[in-house]
């Protein structure tokens, strides 16, 4: 069972606290118990005493000591060193994880990655943005999240753009921007976007009134 679905069953979003997982598993557990509950299927429980089960292990005790974007293509591929090769039986990860996530920590930003990536495909961007901003409040310290979630934010700018919601594409932009403000790239693609942005509002401007 995935980190992500874990969370799902429980409720929560990855920033969950282990408080928060307890809290949440003992009102599921009143809910779904079948011993409680006569005549509910032992399956729903079982699936929420595994889902716990993994969360117990998975939540960090740890207290994240800093504050921390998804790229529209895959990660940039990690090139290893000649000096710290990867196991022959490993094939090297195409994420670049900050050095102090544990392995648990990495498994779940790279199930959250191909989830993010479902989602912007299918242009849920609300789910999109709960799944980012949680990831991005447990693994604070990760660069690569920072930038998946000001990307996703400049993905809803830019829906917004084409429905013509100009004051929320221009207040997502902004976010984009805050969120990784020393990303060239991303800079330089959100100013192309605020231009267009203000071209759109321009013709709107332009046009007669009806």
């Amino acid at each position: 069972m995935e980190l992500l679905d874990c969370y799902h069953l429980l409720g929560l979003t990855p920033q969950a606290s282990l408080a928060e997982v307890k809290a949440s598993y003992r009102r599921l557990a009143r809910r779904l118990h079948p011993d409680l509950n006569p005549g509910l299927p032992h399956d729903p429980f079982v699936r929420l005493h595994q889902a716990y089960q993994v969360l117990l292990e998975a939540v960090p005790a740890r207290p994240m000591n800093s504050q921390g974007p998804v790229p529209t293509t895959a990660p940039p591929a990690h090139t290893p060193t000649t000096s710290s090769p990867p196991p022959s039986s490993q094939p090297p990860s195409p994420f670049r994880h900050h050095p102090e996530l544990s392995p648990l920590d990495c498994q779940l930003k790279s199930q959250a990655y191909y989830r993010l990536q479902r989602l912007l495909s299918q242009g849920k961007f609300a789910y999109a943005i709960a799944l980012v901003e949680g990831l991005s409040q447990r693994l604070a310290v990760d660069i690569e999240v920072r930038q998946w979630q000001a990307v996703t934010y400049q993905r809803v700018a830019r829906q917004a753009m084409q429905r013509g919601e100009w004051r929320k594409a221009d207040i997502y932009l902004k976010k984009a921007l805050r969120t990784d403000p020393h990303n060239r790239s991303l800079r330089q693609e959100v100013e192309r976007d605020f231009q267009q942005l203000q071209r759109q509002v321009q013709q709107r401007s332009r046009q007669p009134k009806r």
